[in-house]
């Protein structure tokens, strides 16, 4: 009488590794990437950079985050709170102040002959800002072009900026450009 060996059963393995591949997947945690939108200006070498190209003081909106979290804005402390309104303020100048940017003629598509702030919001912080709070000032600082946007499609259009075709809101884009500047981040004081 011969004996015969046993064999492993192959389909046994398979739901084996199957149920080990199921188990993997369901125990572990997956990371999704998070962090802002920007669309990056194209890189001037500086000595390609004109006068016409040099932004004047009144023009630029200076944002500033030390290492303790506190908000220096245009000079003065300022809180989180009231920084969208200032933005909103300064990007907008309704009453075309002297203090505030200032504006050229443009030909923008459904809106005619039109005022363009010549506005950029500069943001700078210390390598030592916590991230909540650098994100904070972000959001304020895009929702406040974002609420100017809104406002100008529904007083234009009847209807909320994101409800509009793409060519509507390119020229809404036109009147209120996204200009953030995100200076390097640098350690002020400290060791």
């Amino acid at each position: 009488m011969s004996r015969k060996t046993p064999e492993v059963p192959a389909a046994s393995l398979a739901d084996i590794a199957f149920m080990l591949l199921i188990f993997f997947l369901v125990t572990t945690t997956m990371d999704v990437d998070s962090g802002l939108e920007r669309r990056l200006p194209q890189w001037v070498p500086p000595e390609q950079v004109d006068e016409d190209q040099q932004i004047k003081e009144r023009n630029v909106f200076v944002v500033l985050v030390n290492r303790n979290n506190d908000l220096l804005v245009e000079g003065e402390y300022a809180n989180i709170e009231n920084l969208r309104e200032r933005a909103k303020e300064f990007m907008a100048n309704p009453y075309n102040d002297e203090t505030l940017p200032e504006k050229e003629p443009k030909q923008v598509p459904y809106f005619g002959e039109m005022m363009i702030t010549k506005g950029v919001i500069s943001l700078r912080n210390d390598l030592d800002t916590q991230y909540g709070t650098y994100i904070a000032v972000q959001n304020e600082l895009v929702a406040a072009i974002n609420e100017l946007r809104d406002e100008l499609a529904r007083q234009q259009f009847g209807k909320p900026y994101n409800e509009l075709d793409m060519d509507q809101q390119n020229a809404v884009r036109e009147v209120y450009p996204s200009r953030i500047s995100e200076a390097e981040p640098k350690k002020v004081g400290g060791n």
